[in-house]
C-alpha cells in the first residue's frame, strides 16, 4: 500500500517522462491510496490538457473515470489536525500535507516528485522510482 500524489496519478495516465515509471510502480504495488482532494487536483492537470488542446474532452472524462475506477474504495479524508500539524511544520501547502497526512495515518509512504514534500518530509515521502 502507498499513497500517491495527484502528479503521480497524472504520469500513470497522460504520456510522458515519467509514465513508465508510473507504470512499473503500480505494477510492483497496485493498492494506490489519496485523499478525496485528488480528484480536483487531477481535474485540475486535465483541465490544463484541455486548454492546450492535448487531449478532447471525451478523453479527458475517460481518463478521469478511469483513474476514479483505479482509486475506488482508496480515497480518505485526513484528519484537520494532522494536516495543520503538518503545515505548521513546513513550507508546504494544506492540499499537500493532506497526502502527507494521509500516508502517516495509514503507516505508508507518500511517493511525490515534488521537491518541497521530499525535502519537508524525507522519511514519509519517497520519489517516483524512476531508474
Amino acid at each position: 500500500m502507498i499513497v500517491v500524489d495527484s502528479n503521480v496519478l497524472a504520469y500513470l495516465y497522460l504520456p510522458g517522462e515519467f509514465t513508465d515509471a508510473a507504470e512499473r510502480l503500480l505494477e510492483s504495488d497496485p493498492d494506490w491510496h489519496a485523499p478525496i482532494l485528488w480528484r480536483s487536483e487531477f481535474r485540475n492537470i486535465l483541465a490544463g490538457c484541455l486548454r492546450r488542446g492535448t487531449l478532447t474532452f471525451e478523453q479527458a472524462l475517460a481518463i478521469q473515470r478511469e483513474a476514479e475506477s483505479l482509486l475506488d474504495g482508496a480515497e480518505h479524508e485526513p484528519d484537520s489536525r494532522s494536516v495543520l500539524e503538518r503545515v505548521q511544520g513546513s513550507d508546504c501547502s494544506a492540499y499537500d500535507c493532506e497526502f502527507v497526512a494521509l500516508a502517516q495515518a495509514l503507516g505508508t509512504h507518500l511517493v511525490t516528485m515534488d521537491g518541497k514534500l521530499l525535502k519537508a518530509f524525507p522519511s514519509i515521502a519517497k520519489p517516483l522510482p524512476v531508474g
